[in-house]
């Protein structure tokens, strides 16, 4: 089952709901993501958080439409959207798209995508979507095969000391069976020169930026 999650981060150009959105996939709006459902004229399945973001009166006419509202307290240990994420995958995702991880404030963009990393995800086919960019996490004895066209940029980060084994193909900077270490740039802003590519690592985590090129 796929799962497609709105968090309340900036989103310039809101996805076309038809482009995006499958009748079976399981719509989670986390807290004030729930304005971009509005915005595209969607209705979640379950909206969940501290509703910090939203008012009483709306949450309450979701509430009778017959949206699942799931709320938690506002001194919590867990932003809205790892709550949003854990609630997919206790339903049965395997796939999760997510809208608006990334905004204004650094810290929370920076937790979210660190969100990627997390243990209990790692079964998950989880991607970050922000306009014409994709952010995956590839973990060691995975291989990601990427489907774009040739000249869509791909940055590749490590977030172990160490990432080993990293072996690319279809782009203009290839490598066989190399390290790229933390805090490095040596991956980044490598170029598709054909329309697929393929990225392996032996060891390690490693984040996985697909920037399509319009």
């Amino acid at each position: 089952m796929r799962a497609v999650i709105f968090a309340n981060g900036i989103i310039k150009h809101l996805p076309e709901p038809g482009a995006v959105i499958m009748p079976d996939d399981l719509l989670i709006a986390a807290d004030g993501g729930m304005h971009h459902c509005q915005a595209i004229g969607i209705t979640p399945s379950v909206v969940i958080g501290d509703f910090d973001s939203l008012d009483p009166d709306g949450l309450n006419k979701l509430q009778s439409s017959g949206v699942e509202i799931i709320r938690y307290p506002a001194r919590k240990d867990q932003t809205d959207l790892e709550l949003a994420l854990e609630l997919a995958v206790d339903r049965g995702a395997d796939e999760i798209l997510v809208f608006g991880a990334l905004g204004a404030r650094w810290d929370m963009s920076i937790a979210n995508i660190l969100l990627l990393t997390l243990p209990e995800f790692s079964g998950v086919k989880l991607k970050f979507i922000e306009e014409n960019q994709e952010i995956t996490l590839l973990r060691g004895g995975e291989e990601f095969i990427l489907n774009g066209k040739k000249g869509d940029i791909l940055s590749l980060t490590a977030l172990d000391q160490e990432v080993k084994g990293v072996t690319l193909s279809g782009l203009e900077y290839p490598l066989k069976d190399s390290t790229l270490q933390l805090g490095s740039t040596r991956g980044i802003s490598n170029v598709m020169v054909e329309n697929t590519a393929t990225v392996y690592l032996k060891k390690g985590l490693l984040l996985c930026v697909h920037t399509r090129i319009k």
